[in-house]
């Protein structure tokens, strides 16, 4: 279980990194826009991105076992 957790921190650093390595302008301008929203939006689309993240885990353990 814990090799998982690890690998999804990993994966996810790794993705992460990408983003910015690739398009550092592209991800300021993000991260300026994410300033100005709403905590509402923002609320709202982290709460869609922990509903994402649980349901590709669940797939993802679904080909695993």
């Amino acid at each position: 279980m814990l090799g998982y957790i690890l690998l999804g921190i990993g994966l996810a650093l790794a993705v992460e990194g990408l983003a910015y390595a690739a398009a550092p302008g592209a991800m300021k301008r993000m991260m300026a826009e994410v300033l100005n929203s709403p905590a509402g939006a923002l609320r709202l689309a982290g709460l869609f991105a922990l509903a994402l993240g649980v349901a590709i885990v669940a797939l993802a353990q679904s080909f695993l076992t």
